[in-house]
């Protein structure tokens, strides 16, 4: 009789388990710029994310100040971004903490292999100026983005204006890639990260229609940041989730794994986390 009695308390358990279906992990949301998304690099640290934790990393890719907004609305839990001064304002306002680098690379200004207004070589300002007086065209992320927000800083930088109003500014509103292939079917120029020239490059077979024709300057640093929403502005985060995430991709072996991330043969991102 009791061992009956145990094997249909074994199947009434059996029953509720399978009625309450599968455990979920737990889920951590993300919002982060395009150039995360774009390259790939998402999809090669949220697995290993996954495997170490037990955590299901979720992401929207925008523009950062997007990504910053959804940091200050509450609906994420963190945000991996790229405008340094907008994301240590927001620190200072109190609605997220803990602001912490973990890796860089550089923005490019990117052209047509016939350079029409002899852009390369220059300095950024030099070759803005170059730009502005061939009235060669310019397409600009329009939208707020990390890269958007240097592309400002970079005319005042020049002495100029940011030239909204002239023809040969377009502002295209859209996300780093559709931004390039833009300014690609239009001969123009464009200011990227290496990163996402990079993935572009590789989408085009090592041949792209525009290349890289301004580097090196010490302006066009691009620093990521890692940065949870603090969750005494907004209670229904998941700050916990969100500071394992955070202490995982400043770890040693993460940073590795981002050195390690290569397209080409050509690494996307540098890791510099303290």
């Amino acid at each position: 009789m009791r061992t009956f009695l145990t094997a249909v308390l074994s199947l009434a358990l059996l029953a509720t388990l399978a009625l309450a279906g599968p455990v979920q992990a737990a889920e951590l949301m993300m919002a982060t710029t395009t150039s995360t998304d774009d390259t790939g690099l998402l999809n090669y640290l949220a697995p290993k994310f996954k495997a170490d934790t037990g955590i299901d990393l979720k992401w929207t890719a925008t523009g950062t100040g997007k990504a910053l907004a959804m940091g200050k609305d509450c609906n994420v839990d963190v945000l991996l971004v790229h405008a340094p001064a907008a994301e240590k304002k927001l620190v200072e306002e109190g609605a997220i903490i803990d602001r912490t680098e973990v890796f860089y690379n550089d923005f490019v200004i990117l052209g047509p292999k016939a350079d029409p207004a002899k852009a390369k070589g220059n300095s950024v300002a030099g070759a803005l100026k170059a730009i502005a007086a061939k009235k060669a065209v310019f397409v600009s992320r329009g939208d707020d983005s990390g890269t958007h927000k240097a592309e400002q800083k970079l005319w005042a930088a020049a002495g100029m204006e940011v030239p909204n109003k002239d023809a040969w500014y377009v502002s295209a509103g859209q996300g780093m890639i559709a931004t390039i292939n833009i300014a690609a079917e239009k001969s123009g120029y464009v200011m990227t990260d290496r990163g996402t020239f990079i993935k572009y490059e590789a989408d085009k077979q090592g041949n792209p229609p525009l290349v890289v024709l301004v580097e090196g300057d010490k302006a066009l640093f691009n620093q990521y940041s890692v940065i949870p929403v603090n969750p005494a502005k907004c209670p229904s985060v998941k700050h916990d989730l969100a500071e394992k995430f955070r202490a995982w991709l400043a770890s040693p072996k993460v940073q590795k794994e981002v050195a390690d991330f290569r397209l080409m043969n050509k690494q996307l991102f540098t890791p510099n986390a303290k």
